[in-house]
């Protein structure tokens, strides 16, 4: 028995017809359009019918999928309109040379411009129509046959034959037994049997062709009716799932206020464990918010905790733990000691040790020692963990609050927040304030510990560090395509794993008497793309059949009397 493996494009010129047949037969793939396009005067049909099947075709579908990606760029270098109003502005007045063209161009609004869509659409499109044909031949396939031996099995790229004493009848039975037990589909003919394997490679394909249009549907739907808004809450403090109650919001395209689902909880306690020594001193352990939910407009309230990578999933819509700080109390009193402002301040996080700043605001209720209203600011900074006098400067050496400190510089004047543009809310606009003074003339500052009390110069007033209480800040988010977009992924990956690994392929066995009376076995194989399991595969089965089938030995030949010794 001998194995003989042939190149393909060594044999392709003198493969007869049917051998072409078979090889085409193995894909589903739609045969690509003359490349001198379409004939001359064929009419505004046949235009139509052009333009479609370049539209579907695979290498368009490429070319729009890279488009799409080229489009993306400017919407992550860009601000956008729908994720950061504020940003938007600020890049208008630094660029404003190139304002008309970003605005011409929809640089603002790319994922809902009309140019992005359209590339969107048209890649929706192509693929559609390129799986429909193909998923519609592959049925086909599946309802067909193996096709019946060509005429030269020798001329196919893996090829082996063999002599046996079986008969025909019984070299194709067994034939038809071993390629059964292979889960080969099987196909009798005369004198020989088909068999073919590896119809998964194709479904492979069509799933994971499948499987992008899902994730495009999944990602149009999730952009339109996503929704995403953070909140900083404080401990004893509640939020209610409201458009008004975040504070900052990003809705999809087709986002409706009445798509929130109702439900409101209370942030009862934070927990915040660090590694206590080590070189890893400082290091988060955990954290830990436990609040009290209520699901719904009347809902029974109940405790739930959140944790890191841990979200509390209410009605479609997951509660996410980003961050924690500090906000310490400060009470305000004005010349008379009357209390004009009294809150939990926080103060965001600087570094790992949360060393942490901010702005006091009193806009309200102060009068100095002439009659004259005015407002108060303090820039704040805050370190859970001082080093001590003479030890170091206002920076954290521990995120825990082991010797807390705040210090604080002061102003009054105009703090602006009547002018009806926004500001940010940790930072203090001292363009039309004045700065309190101390005694050498340089500006008043102060570092206080809980329960001291700083005086403000001139007997202006008092301010008075009342203790530290916790905040967190949660993100609420709203996707109603991850799960699509999840089952979708995990399909191309399956697909793509299917069309990669699997091989689609065809065996024959063609059995024959010879003119001698012996039979003659002929196995040959016939894959998609040339593989080099194919010829090994053809060999094993090749071996197996020969268990049942084994070589006849050679005839002896008569030797004439006169030359007998």
């Amino acid at each position: 028995m001998s194995t003989t493996d042939k190149a393909s494009s060594d044999t392709s010129a003198e493969a007869d017809p049917t051998d072409a047949a078979a090889g085409a037969q193995l894909s589903t793939a739609p045969l690509e359009d003359s490349p001198s396009g379409p004939a001359v005067g064929i009419g505004v049909i046949g235009w139509v019918r052009w333009f479609w099947r370049q539209l579907t075709s695979m290498r368009v579908a490429l070319i729009l999928l890279f488009l799409l990606s080229l489009g993306a760029i400017p919407g992550s270098l860009i601000p956008q309109t729908n994720v950061d109003a504020m940003k938007v502005v600020e890049w208008k007045r630094t660029h404003s040379s190139s304002v008309g063209v970003a605005e011409a161009l929809q640089l603002f609004d790319v994922y809902s411009s009309v140019w992005f869509s359209a590339i969107y659409l048209l890649l929706f499109i192509s693929l559609i129509g390129c799986i429909v044909p193909r998923a519609w031949q592959f049925v086909g396939q599946l309802r067909g046959r193996p096709p019946g031996a060509p005429r030269r099995l020798d001329r196919l790229p893996a090829h082996t034959t063999w002599r046996t004493a079986k008969t025909p009848d019984e070299v194709l039975a067994y034939a038809r037994t071993m390629l059964g037990e292979r889960r080969f589909r099987v196909e009798a003919g005369p004198g020989h049997v088909a068999a073919e394997k590896g119809y998964l490679r194709e479904a492979g394909n069509l799933i994971f062709h499948v499987a992008l249009i899902v994730m495009l549907v999944a990602f149009a739907w999730g952009q339109s009716f996503k929704s995403e808004g953070g909140k900083l809450v404080l401990r004893g403090s509640g939020f209610s799932n409201t458009l008004t109650q975040y504070d900052d919001f990003k809705p999809g395209t087709l986002f409706h206020p009445d798509d929130l689902p109702p439900f409101s909880f209370t942030l009862d306690r934070f927990d915040a464990t660090y590694e206590m020594s080590g070189p890893q001193r400082g290091t988060p352990r955990d954290f830990k918010a436990y609040v009290t939910l209520s699901e719904g407009a009347h809902g029974t309230p109940h405790k739930r905790e959140i944790q890191v990578n841990k979200p509390l999933e209410v009605d479609g819509s997951k509660v996410y733990l980003l961050g924690h700080g500090y906000a310490p109390v400060i009470s305000v009193t004005d010349p008379t000691g009357k209390v004009i402002f009294k809150d939990a301040v926080p103060v965001l996080p600087q570094d790992g040790n949360l060393t942490s700043t901010g702005a006091i605001k009193v806009t309200d209720g102060y009068t100095d020692k002439d009659g004259k209203k005015e407002q108060l600011g303090f820039n704040a900074v805050f370190v859970p963990t001082f080093a001590g006098e003479g030890k170091g400067t206002m920076f954290s050496q521990f995120p825990a609050l082991l010797n807390p400190q705040l210090m604080l510089n002061a102003f009054h004047g105009s703090l602006g927040v009547d002018s009806g543009l926004p500001q940010n809310v940790y930072r203090l606009e001292t363009a039309k304030m004045e700065a309190f003074k101390d005694e050498s003339g340089g500006q008043f500052k102060q570092k206080l510990a809980p329960g001291d009390t700083m005086t403000l110069p001139g007997g202006a007033g008092t301010v008075k560090f009342e203790g530290i209480e916790r905040w967190a800040t949660f993100s609420v988010t709203h996707q109603p395509g991850s799960g699509l977009a999840l089952a979708g992924a995990i399909a191309a990956i399956a697909g793509l794993a299917g069309s990669l690994f699997i091989q689609r392929r065809r065996i024959w066995v063609r059995a024959v008497a010879g003119k001698d009376g012996v039979t003659v076995v002929e196995m040959a194989g016939l894959g998609r793309s040339e593989s080099a399991r194919l010829p090994q595969e053809l060999a094993e089965l090749a071996a197996t059949l020969h268990q049942q089938a084994p070589t006849a030995p050679d005839p002896v030949e008569e030797t004439p009397e006169g030359e007998r010794g």
